[in-house]
């Protein structure tokens, strides 16, 4: 009868490992993020005069980019990333810059969402821009505005059109 007793029991441990385990790989990929928006083109100046340079800052509107993320509670908070890919081109000395410019709607009255207010610059690997905490629910955020900024704009720079496209991710902390 006991080694009948410790089947059970090593199938019962099975069973609830298998458990967890589900649980734990469906919560790792259950955080989302979804980015929409339109294209920014930035026009820029014709020179008049001899020996001007372009004003170099540019900025978008401040709700340019809006993202949606969900962060479920048993991740417990997620870091926001953001890069850049050249799309075919991008000039070395142009500077793109990215901030958050409010907290977006959200449900969750516990969740926290901070950080990058501030313009932080877009670099070919990812950077983090924010993070949201969840707190005893599922932190779901939508409409996080997100401003964009061109800077190093300059007459030394060949004339061209320069693309990139703006890649943001979620990850887990």
């Amino acid at each position: 009868m006991k080694a009948n007793n410790t089947i059970f029991y090593i199938r019962y441990l099975f069973k609830i490992t298998l458990i967890l385990a589900l649980l734990f790989f469906c919560v790792l990929k259950s955080q989302k993020l979804t980015a929409t928006g339109n294209n920014w083109t930035v026009t820029i100046p014709t020179i008049t005069e001899a020996g001007s340079n372009y004003a170099g800052i540019y900025e978008s509107t401040t709700n340019q980019i809006l993202l949606t993320a969900e962060v479920p509670l048993l991740l417990g908070s997620g870091k926001v990333s953001v890069s850049y890919v050249p799309d075919p081109t991008w000039h070395s000395n142009l500077i793109l810059s990215t901030k958050r410019t409010g907290n977006g709607t959200t449900l969750c009255v516990l969740c926290t969402i901070t950080g990058g207010t501030a313009y932080q610059t877009v670099t070919l690997t990812d950077v983090e821009l924010f993070r949201i905490n969840a707190v005893l629910a599922l932190a779901s955020y939508s409409n996080i505005p997100i401003q964009l900024q061109l800077s190093g704009v300059s007459v030394t720079i060949p004339a061209a059109t320069y693309n990139s496209r703006i890649v943001f991710t979620v990850s887990a902390l």
